[in-house]
């Protein structure tokens, strides 16, 4: 399987590396092309994969095509990009783009729109896809296989789960790093040592959703093992909850759902 990807930044990144990581293809099946030539040379000699400055080139004889590029720069690429070889099959993590805009965009009809996380980075990643009805069983195994060497992945039959998929898995790990940070800046000021803080925090983070997938509990009930009644975790909870945290969760995720769906060219 050949591969090109169109855009190489943070995300493209990621799914180079993880592909190659899990010995999906060698680093001479790949191909990429970025608006940066800095950054496109970067990760061609960082990966040993070839690079193009071209897109039309870049993509040439390839099986998958991965836009992985900004939503403002997507009309501009799939122009360059329009009407490309009928077999072949682009795989899109455009945030907000739909099916049908990049169908039209590029006057092509097997489209797989995914939505990938950045813990993809070290394969603990989690990606939400779909397909058009135009893509063949064998390009819908492509495109499992090159999603499953990032992590998890979840195929569903409706478009209309991808942004919401953008708004809690995309955007999510955003979160957790900010309550990572909140948690340790809260540690310190407790008087813990800045380092003994983030090993704790970091720690805790990872048992506590290990702990949950491994015992598959509902979040409540493992939240109420360790809060005992008048003890600290109650205490602590209570100030959580009175000071709105699950409302400010479900703004977060509704601004991130509702921003979603204007990034892409509609």
């Amino acid at each position: 399987m050949r591969i090109a990807f169109i855009g190489c930044g943070v995300m493209g990144e990621a799914m180079i590396k993880g592909i190659l990581g899990r010995g999906l293809v060698k680093p001479e099946d790949i191909i990429a092309n970025d608006i940066d030539p800095a950054r496109l040379s970067a990760v061609s000699q960082g990966y040993g994969i070839s690079a193009s400055a071209n897109g039309r080139q870049a993509m040439a004889g390839s099986e998958v095509v991965v836009l992985a590029i900004k939503p403002q720069n997507l009309r501009e690429v799939m122009e360059d990009l329009k009407n490309p070889p009928k077999d072949q099959l682009f795989l899109s993590i455009v945030a907000g783009a739909s099916i049908a805009t990049i169908k039209e965009g590029l006057g092509h009809k097997p489209v797989v729109r995914a939505m990938p996380n950045t813990p993809a980075q070290i394969g603990e990643g989690i990606t939400v896809w779909t397909a058009s009805g135009e893509v063949a069983q064998s390009q819908r195994e492509m495109a499992r296989s090159i999603l499953g060497a990032l992590g998890r992945e979840i195929y569903v039959g409706d478009e209309k789960y991808i942004d919401m998929a953008t708004a809690v898995s995309g955007s999510g790990p955003g979160y957790i790093f900010l309550i990572i940070e909140a948690l340790i800046d809260a540690a310190v000021g407790v008087g813990l040592p800045q380092q003994m803080a983030g090993e704790l925090v970091v720690e805790t983070v990872l048992g506590a959703a290990r702990l949950a997938q491994a015992t598959e509990k509902p979040p409540a009930e493992l939240r109420d093992m360790v809060a005992s009644p008048g003890g600290t975790t109650a205490a602590g909870l209570l100030q959580l909850e009175e000071g709105g945290l699950r409302e400010l969760f479900a703004r977060a995720v509704t601004a991130a759902y509702e921003r979603a769906k204007t990034l892409g060219i509609k």
